[in-house]
């Protein structure tokens, strides 16, 4: 008999995972951690046995501990977690109880790098950044440096999707933070770090064709773990990462928002009453995302992420790409199902080591792949989208010639 606990049960990411533990079977009991216990409950009876549900506070220690008692391994999907995951997985550790992450902040994942000692005397693993970026990324850039390349000079990370069921709060407040803090890129051996709006973070935006998703997507420069993280386990130059959302005008509007700082918490006075501009930003962003929705005729969810190495290859320079898209999946399934596939690895003691450590530092891609794939189709078969999710591995030589590779 085991036991998960998936916090953030409810959301757009966690309900997912949630739903692929349920059919993978790995664990006899899944939880539904989550503040709003109305919702968890009713998922819970919605899915059946071996389902139940806990009411707990993210930004409460003793509530996050009573919570996970008596859990083999947490699943914490709560973000933003610049606010929550010091406190989760500080619990985790004073528990004793594996843990799994889709922390995508880099700020905060250098925090808790730090309890890597304090997870260790407890005796257990803290996977770390276990989403899609991070984490199918990190695995897929392991992947190719060790197997495909004999020298790695640069990684490039690109990802967008769009066309969500919903967007929460913490999904929206995240994009403002990254907007808003410096943003690491690992350039010519350096951690070095650029502003999105000014001209430091501007020099690094582009446009990238992705497969099935569409071409020349406009990407901005985007602060997630992986220019943290990579170049302590693969010997490389750079590390770059850029993302959006889609539509492209969904998240234009987000960034313009944020330029003129109506994101921030800070509240002012409209007419005698007080306004949190943070809070009214949220409201008109949910708002418009689905008037742009509309607009822009978007059609059904669909997300991608591309992966760059360029290096050597018997002495001759050589590029990969590496290709993960989905026409019928997005943030939640894209981040949720690799995240479930984590945490099964960690149950069947497929992760290597103790401490709080990256996907990277611990787990073998063919292994996680073998099993992320099969789940991926599984959700697209149970979407009613068969065959409609894919990884293309690319080699490109150095006169552009572009061979197709089997994984």
């Amino acid at each position: 008999m085991s036991k998960i606990i998936v916090l953030g049960g409810c959301g757009a990411v966690g309900s997912k995972a949630v739903n692929t533990l349920v059919n993978d079977q790995t664990f006899s009991e899944v939880i539904i951690g989550d503040f709003n216990i109305e919702k968890a409950t009713q998922m819970a009876t919605d899915l059946g046995f071996g389902v139940t549900a806990k009411q707990f506070d993210a930004l409460d220690r003793q509530s996050c501990l009573d919570a996970i008692a008596g859990c083999d391994l947490v699943l914490n999907c709560v973000g933003p977690f610049y606010s929550t995951v010091k406190i989760i997985l500080a619990a985790a550790i004073e528990a004793g109880i594996n843990y799994v992450d889709i922390c995508d902040d880099p700020d905060v994942t250098l925090e808790i790098l730090d309890l890597n000692d304090a997870a260790k005397e407890a005796g257990i693993i803290a996977l770390i950044g276990m989403g899609a970026s991070p984490g199918l990324t990190n695995l897929l850039a392991k992947l190719a440096a060790d197997e495909l390349l004999d020298e790695t000079d640069t990684i490039d990370i690109f990802h967008t999707h769009g066309g969500e069921p919903f967007e929460g709060d913490g999904v929206i407040g995240h994009r403002f933070h990254c907007m808003s803090i410096d943003i690491p890129m690992y350039l010519n051996g350096e951690l070095t770090y650029v502003k999105y709006f000014e001209e430091s973070g501007m020099a690094l935006r582009q446009t990238f064709d992705f497969p099935l998703i569409g071409k020349n997507i406009p990407l901005y420069p985007y602060p997630h773990p992986e220019q943290l993280t990579l170049p302590r386990y693969i010997k490389v130059k750079n590390v770059t990462n850029k993302g959006s959302v889609l539509p492209i005008e969904y998240y234009q509007l987000t960034s313009e928002i944020c330029r003129l700082g109506l994101s921030s918490d800070e509240p002012i006075d409209v007419k005698g009453q007080s306004v949190i501009p943070y809070d009214f930003a949220l409201a008109y962003i949910k708002r418009e995302r689905e008037r742009l929705l509309k607009e822009t005729h978007f059609g059904p969810q669909k997300g991608a992420m591309s992966i760059v190495l360029k290096g050597v290859k018997n002495g001759e320079a050589m590029e990969y790409r590496l290709h993960t898209y989905s026409s019928s999946q997005a943030l939640g399934e894209g981040t949720g199902i690799p995240a479930a596939a984590g945490a099964i690895m960690v149950q069947k003691g497929k992760v290597a080591g103790r401490g709080v450590i990256p996907p990277e530092g611990c787990i073998k891609p063919r292994e996680f792949i073998d099993l992320y794939m099969p789940l991926m189709e599984a959700s697209d078969i149970e979407a009613g989208k068969s065959g409609q999710s894919s990884l293309i591995i690319e080699q490109v030589d150095a006169q552009g010639n572009v061979t197709q590779l089997d994984f």
